[in-house]
Parts: C-alpha cells; sequence; structure tokens
C-alpha cells in the first residue's frame, strides 16, 4: 500500500495516484453526503473518470453492493476511487472484492477502515465481515482539508471508532510487539487530537493528527483478529441498524472493561497513553466529555433486544482474551444501554 499525506492531496495527488497504477477509467464512488467533495475528485481526475456513483450506504447492504458492481462494469471501469467514510470506502472495498478492480482511498473521516484488508456486508439483517488482499487500498490519499466539513459530534465518535481498533489488536492473538506500539502512537495521537479539534474544528493540525491516528488504528486491525467488541458492534448495526461509529464508540468502555481481567497488559498500555489510571473509565469520559451519546439507549436500541443481541455475539466463534458467555455479554450490554461509568466484572 502506498500512502499520500498532505493538505490538497485529494483533488491534486490522486490523480496521480492513479497515473501510477496505470489507471484510465476509473469509477468514483461515495455516499449521497459527501457527493460534492466526490464531485470535486472526479473533476480531478479529468477523462480518467468514468463515472461518479453516489449510493454508499452504511453497513453495505448487498443490494447497494450488487447496484454498485452493475455501475461499474456498465462503465467498464479498469478502477475504483472511494471518496468519504467508512461506508464509501466499504462499498468500493465490495467493488473490488467482486470484480478485482484496484482501490484507491480518500478517506474523509477517522474511521480508519481504508488501512486494511476487511471487507463487510449486510443481507438479511446479519452482518459478515471477511478478509480479503484484494480489498486492501493500493494506495490512500489523505488530506486533512478534507475533514474540515466533518461535525464535532462525528469527527469524536469516529476518531473513537479507530481507537476500538487499536484497542482489540493489543490483546488480539496474533498481536506482535510492532503492532503494540503501532497501537498505542495511534490512540495516542488520536486521543490527544479529538479535544483540539472539537475546540477548533478548522485546526488543520488537529485534522491532520487525528488522520495520522486513523491511519496507525486502522492498521493494528489489518494486521490482527478482533474479538468481542467488534463482533458486538457488528451485530448491533447489521440486526438493529444501529449508527456504525456512534455504536463503537459506546461500547468500546464497556468491552474493554469486560476484558480488561483477562488482558491487564493491554488494558494498562491504553491507560499509559490517555495518561490515565483506569483505561475503560477514560475511554467513557473521553467521548463523554466530547459531547459523544454514552449509551445504546440513545442510539435507539430497545430493551427487548438486548437478550437477541447477546444470544447473537455470544453464538460465534471468534478470539477472545475472556470467555464469551451469553450472560457475561448481556451484563456487558446492559451497562451499554444504562450509560453509566463502566466498572470491570
Amino acid at each position: 500500500m502506498r500512502v499520500v499525506f498532505r493538505a490538497g492531496a485529494a483533488t491534486t495527488a490522486t490523480a496521480g495516484e492513479a497515473q501510477r497504477l496505470g489507471l484510465r477509467r476509473l469509477l468514483v464512488v461515495s455516499g449521497t453526503h459527501g457527493a460534492d467533495t466526490a464531485q470535486a475528485v472526479a473533476d480531478s481526475l479529468g477523462p480518467a473518470c468514468a463515472g461518479l456513483h453516489t449510493g454508499a450506504r452504511m453497513h453495505v447492504p448487498v443490494e447497494v453492493a450488487d447496484r454498485a458492481v452493475q455501475v461499474a462494469l456498465a462503465a467498464d471501469a479498469d478502477g475504483c476511487v472511494a471518496v468519504g467514510g467508512g461506508s464509501a470506502i466499504g462499498l468500493g472495498k465490495a467493488i473490488a472484492l467482486r470484480t478485482g478492480l484496484p482501490l484507491i482511498a480518500v478517506p474523509s473521516t477517522y474511521s480508519g477502515s481504508e488501512a486494511t484488508p476487511v471487507w463487510g456486508l449486510t443481507e438479511h439483517g446479519a452482518k459478515r465481515t471477511g478478509r480479503d488482499p484484494a480489498v486492501l487500498p493500493r494506495s490512500i490519499v489523505y488530506d486533512p482539508e478534507l475533514t474540515l466539513p466533518l461535525p464535532v459530534p462525528l469527527s469524536v465518535t469516529s476518531g473513537v471508532n479507530a481507537i476500538a481498533h487499536a484497542v482489540e489488536a493489543l490483546y488480539a492473538p496474533d498481536t506482535s510487539p510492532l503492532i503494540a506500539l503501532t497501537a498505542e502512537e495511534g490512540f495516542r495521537a488520536m486521543a490527544g487530537a479529538l479535544p483540539r479539534l472539537a475546540a477548533d474544528p478548522r485546526n488543520l493540525d488537529a485534522r491532520g493528527r487525528a488522520l495520522y491516528g486513523a491511519w496507525l488504528c486502522g492498521s493494528c486491525l489489518g494486521a490482527t483478529t478482533m474479538g468481542l467488541h467488534h463482533k458486538l458492534c457488528h451485530v448491533l448495526g447489521g440486526t438493529f441498524g444501529l449508527p456504525h461509529a456512534e455504536t463503537h464508540t459506546v461500547v468500546l468502555p464497556y468491552a474493554l472493561a469486560y476484558n480488561a481481567p483477562a488482558a491487564p497488559e493491554a488494558a494498562t498500555a491504553v491507560a499509559r497513553a490517555l495518561d490515565a489510571a483506569d483505561a475503560p473509565t477514560a475511554l467513557w469520559r473521553l467521548a463523554g466529555d466530547l459531547g459523544a451519546p454514552r449509551s445504546l439507549a440513545e442510539l435507539g436500541l430497545k430493551e427487548a433486544d438486548l437478550t437477541v443481541a447477546a444470544e447473537q455475539a455470544a453464538g460465534q466463534a471468534y478470539p477472545n482474551p475472556r470467555e464469551v458467555t451469553a450472560d457475561g455479554v448481556l451484563a456487558l450490554l446492559r451497562a451499554a444501554f444504562e450509560g453509566a461509568a463502566p466498572e470491570r466484572s
């Protein structure tokens, strides 16, 4: 993967990355909210732009992916440029997965998904994920200016979403000393940037620092196997339609509190990076103090959904440092539903 990182790069470097890859007919994809930015990137490609498709949706429904693949084939595209947040990049990955077309990512949020070979699709109310080298972008174009219009609440939840990748990488079964260093640097950078950009949303240095943190945190996700936190968020998003970044933000402190007794070194590393005594509480305070939602109830989850979500999350097979039981996950979810400060169990 090649990374370009500078202000203004979205419209000044993307065409050069496409040329370097030998691409002559690129389909630009985005969501409706990021259509103006995507249009600017499309315009910068000149005759190499084969079209603009603004159909990206959260959690990448299969029917949305099918439609995008049809558009790419009809345009005779030889590559794809995904402009926007996780939904747009997820749709670009779906196109790459189905067609083998090379992908260029131009992220406008801090999710970090652009740095991973992980794809996700939602069908019949269930989100499934996988890994495939074909979906890893050939180039990432990071442009801090692109994130300036991102509202502070979404900036915060997007940033905490990235932090979640690095936190789970610390206790993954395939972690390593290099990943641990990358993870700690990633969430330290993000946790330092978020209060600064919340205080001054036009602070380009803080925006750039957040993108740097997102890149590192995303790289950790791409290199390791995620555990309970991510599986639980996939259930909450795919089955109950909860918003992606906000769900990660609410769940992360409680998931870490659940796993901390079995992963004390990971909890210590998070606390050290956040300059705090207790990592779950520090994450809860970081997000809440910046105005992020603190409870699943705020996101629209019903109390009656908790048991179903717990059973689904506990019924899947995935590595986690602490045994995953339906009762344990239900207790975690109840705490996240209420939104009080997390307590280790």
